[in-house]
């Protein structure tokens, strides 16, 4: 074989005089001068026998690449380095994979926590979009009511007078409060010079009432008061609905010791008794309305008046 091999070396000194000059020794570097290493030549003439002698195995279908110091590549793990135009990164997305990535090599615990606490400030910012979610931070009331909800008192703030539009609501009686008593209605009512809302309901849970004129002016005889800004309203429809003045008469309210009643011509529109425990209800030619309540007459739940005043300048 070593015969064999030399005749081979001799053939290729005379096909590659610069590759095998005779000057060259053992010592010297088994690369030519064009870095070509003497086996490389010989992998290509004598592809299946191996410089040892023996033969491949017959199953290799390839020779295993063979490093040359001065390329400088590892071809076996060559990579393109290389981009395909079609898997380009759109920038607009990088802070989405940055944000990925640290969500990546986060602390489970920490993402939990951080995931909570969003929920938490996202929960609160549509508490703070969403409407009616806080009566208190909506009701301008000096206190808390049994009838007005948010829905009403956005109502109600709508069919005020301009003069008392978007004044502090101020809770002047109440018989939960100051007992059951229209002669303490009355007296309430004078604390302030303005318009009132009379708010009241029956046991079914309508609520009803309608504007006055306050103070309270009690008269000896049947004697009918207002102005054409006095209406009434109910909520017996599913919905607040308004009651104003037809122009047929002007039988607005009226106010007695013992009766306290808003409409007329056929029928009170609303009436409420000297105790303010029960009251009568129907068709009025001054508002055009028909019963207020679930039925002409019933008992009182709760009678409420409210007047209305600028807030006080050390009220928070």
């Amino acid at each position: 074989m070593h015969s064999f091999k030399d005749k081979v070396t001799q053939k290729l000194s005379h096909l590659f005089p610069n590759s095998f000059s005779s000057s060259s020794s053992p010592q010297d570097s088994p690369y030519s001068q064009e870095d070509k290493p003497l086996s490389s030549y010989l992998s290509y003439i004598i592809p299946s026998v191996s410089f040892d002698g023996s033969k491949t195995n017959k199953n290799q279908h390839e020779l295993k690449p063979i490093q040359s110091t001065s390329a400088g590549y590892n071809y076996e793990n060559f990579e393109y380095q290389d981009v395909p135009s079609d898997n380009y990164v759109d920038c607009t997305n990088m802070d989405l994979l940055k944000d990925d990535n640290d969500n990546i090599n986060e602390d489970p615990i920490s993402r939990r926590t951080s995931s909570s606490s969003s929920s938490e400030v996202f929960e609160e910012a549509n508490e703070q979009q969403t409407p009616n979610t806080s009566k208190k931070s909506r009701l301008n009331l000096t206190d808390d009511s049994t009838f007005i909800s948010p829905e009403l008192y956005e109502f109600l703030e709508i069919c005020l007078p301009n003069i008392v539009k978007g004044r502090q609501w101020v809770l002047l009686y109440s018989t939960l409060k100051h007992g059951v008593s229209l002669r303490t209605l009355i007296r309430k009512s004078a604390e302030l010079s303005c318009p009132g809302l009379l708010i009241a309901g029956d046991m079914q849970g309508a609520v009803f009432g309608g504007l006055l004129d306050c103070p309270l002016k009690p008269t000896a005889k049947r004697k009918y008061q207002g102005t054409n800004q006095t209406f009434v309203f109910t909520t017996i429809y599913g919905q607040p609905r308004l009651f104003l003045p037809t122009g047929v008469n002007r039988y607005y309210y009226m106010c007695l010791n013992g009766l306290l009643a808003l409409g007329g011509g056929g029928n009170y529109a609303l009436c409420l008794e000297e105790d303010l425990l029960t009251g009568t209800s129907g068709p009025s030619d001054t508002f055009g309305n028909k019963c207020l309540a679930h039925s002409p007459e019933f008992e009182l739940k709760n009678v409420e008046l409210w007047g209305f005043a600028h807030p006080s300048p050390f009220q928070g």
